[in-house]
């Protein structure tokens, strides 16, 4: 493994990190409905788990309601379930072959727990981030030991390791 190597590799996996705080960003249940809030949640099918997006077409006819209509009838009562079971806080309701969502207003309580929430993805996305740094170091401190890496060269690795590391900490913004 070589610098370069190092540094695209780091920035790889600071990407993910990135976008996975955005995927679960929306996840989070707001006032307005939206498909990424259900998608995911894993139903009890068939003898096996799927996701809901793979069980049922999810839509939004509405800018506060969720629809559900599952491809097969039959999983009506597996995907009723697995809603309920759910961490989303949303009582589905089942009308013959279609469930709906309905997503109630927000709280000032509610509100403010889900600033706490964010917060705190924002900040395990910085913490991941920051893990990448500490592995493309020790991966550049190897490369210095065997002699492949020069103590200019491992200089400018950790300058550009740095650069990154502050770009991506950069673009995870959330603020109270």
């Amino acid at each position: 493994m070589d610098p370069d190597e190092i540094l695209f590799d780091t920035e790889a996996a600071m990407e993910k990190a990135v976008d996975y705080m955005q995927h679960e960003f929306h996840g989070v249940r707001t006032g307005k409905a939206s498909p990424a809030l259900v998608e995911n949640i894993d139903v009890q099918a068939y003898g096996s788990t799927m996701k809901l997006k793979q069980l049922a077409l999810i839509t939004t006819p509405e800018s506060r309601l969720l629809v559900l209509q599952p491809f097969d009838a039959g999983t009506v009562r597996d995907i009723e379930k697995a809603l309920n079971e759910s961490r989303i806080g949303i009582t589905p309701s089942v009308d013959g072959k279609i469930i709906r969502l309905p997503i109630p207003e927000l709280s000032e309580e509610r509100r403010k727990d889900l600033v706490r929430s964010l917060g705190k993805m924002a900040e395990e996305a910085r913490v991941r981030v920051r893990a990448n740094r500490r592995t493309a170091l020790d991966e550049a401190k190897k490369l210095k030991a065997s002699g492949t890496l020069t103590e200019d060269g491992m200089r400018d690795t950790e300058d550009e390791v740095q650069k990154l590391t502050d770009r991506f900490v950069k673009s995870i913004q959330f603020r109270r």
